[in-house]
């Protein structure tokens, strides 16, 4: 083919092993500019040209990309802080960090295709997590504490740390969010994590406590004064969460009329304990109190006076209804040690804490709580759920554990 220019090509011209063009564009900030594209022959650079017209015709076009790295982290910043809870930011920020940035956070972001999405989530799938984040190359070499030193992946004794199905399903589903925010923006066409799919994995079956065994650990916890035996009634009889609990405050508690309102949960966030409404308004709710719990609360009441005694000027003053002897909030993490230590120390099976809602309403039936109340207390919507629930635990069974909870934690319920 000659090197003489068509008509229309003027902006077609040689450029280094091959041929350029520029077409001149408007970008997303408003500004006119030119942009230009590359190819080894006149006639690939001509449709690339021709395809340049077409989008610039369409709508604002970005005259440079960012990497993906680059891009994320303008999403994170601009994007994802403001815009959606700190939890869930920093959930987003973590998946960036540790899997999406190192995989692709080096390729452009209007290069990156559907073969590299796929590449990286296989990959995922297979990669030592231990290796890849060095997680034992951090751990010194020597130390007192044997736990402590490097002891596989950074000796050679590989750990096999592969990222679950779940991890890589989410680690992908936070790069969809980000591609699709870039089309929004108008910085690519189309977003290609969209195209690559991640089988799910087999959930794993939990086991919750049955009646007996919430009763025993409860017990146990009454009977060795535990400080926490509060708020573990409320995990297992109301169906607390963690967060809801560690955040409870006595201004949403009234032992009077009988009711408590979840409404805020503590959670450690970026390394700050961060006082925060609930995740959706689903979660928020005013629900009745079983006896039990108000008898738990009222005990909660009296430790908390004589601990504020005992602390005198040391103690710091706030309103929440489960602290440290010296007034301030209880770490997330140490409430989780103290239940995984009461559950060994009581001879119960050890569960996740999350697992112990589970069990909230077979307790309930338990408890002779009435039906409609429990349906309160479960958020269920239909009377028909509840029921279901209800049925679950054996009438005889029910009946001897609840003459044992109510004589020992706390008498009927005066609902």
């Amino acid at each position: 083919m000659s090197g003489k220019r068509s008509n229309g090509e003027g902006s077609i011209y040689p450029y280094k092993n091959g041929f350029a063009a520029y077409a001149w564009v408007t970008t997303p900030d408003g500004k006119k500019k030119r942009k230009y594209v590359y190819g080894k022959t006149r006639t690939e650079v001509h449709d690339k040209w021709i395809k340049l017209h077409t989008e610039a015709k369409k709508g604002p076009v970005a005259t440079s990309a960012p990497t993906l790295a680059q891009y994320l982290a303008y999403w994170l910043r601009e994007v994802v802080g403001p815009d959606l809870k700190p939890k869930t930011a920093e959930t987003y920020a973590m998946h960036v960090r540790l899997y999406i940035s190192p995989g692709l956070g080096a390729k452009r972001l209007d290069k990156l295709t559907v073969r590299d999405v796929r590449t990286w989530v296989n990959k995922l799938l297979e990669q030592c997590q231990c290796c890849a984040q060095g997680k034992d190359a951090a751990r010194p070499k020597e130390d007192k504490n044997p736990a402590r030193r490097q002891r596989c992946c950074a000796i050679g004794r590989c750990c096999g740390q592969v990222a679950s199905r779940r991890t890589v399903q989410d680690a992908r589903a936070v790069l969809r969010s980000a591609l699709t925010n870039a089309m929004t923006e108008e910085l690519i066409t189309k977003n290609v994590a969209a195209l690559v799919k991640v089988r799910s994995g087999r959930k794993r079956k939990r086991e919750p406590w049955s009646v007996e065994e919430a009763r025993t650990f409860l017990e146990a916890a009454r009977k060795a004064g535990d400080p926490l035996y509060p708020a573990y009634v409320l995990i297992l009889v109301l169906g607390f969460r963690r967060g809801e609990v560690l955040g409870l405050t006595w201004e949403s508690v009234n032992l009077d009329a009988g009711e408590i309102t979840v409404e805020r949960q503590l959670q450690r966030i970026n390394r700050q304990l961060v006082h925060d409404e609930t995740k959706t308004e689903a979660s928020t709710a005013t629900l009745p109190l079983p006896q039990i719990c108000v008898t738990a609360l009222q005990l909660r009441q009296k430790a908390q006076e004589a601990a504020k005694q005992a602390a005198r000027d040391l103690w710091t003053d706030s309103d929440f209804v489960f602290t440290t002897r010296y007034g301030t909030p209880i770490e997330p993490r140490n409430f989780n040690r103290e239940f995984t230590a009461r559950s060994a120390k009581a001879g119960v099976r050890g569960i996740r804490l999350h697992d112990t809602r589970h069990t909230c309403g077979s307790l309930l039936a338990a408890l002779d709580v009435h039906p409609r109340i429990a349906m309160q207390i479960l958020r269920h919507s239909k009377i028909a759920v509840t029921m279901e629930v209800y049925t679950h635990v054996p009438s005889e069974a029910t009946r001897r554990a609840l003459r044992k909870l109510g004589k020992h934690l706390g008498g009927t319920d005066r609902k």
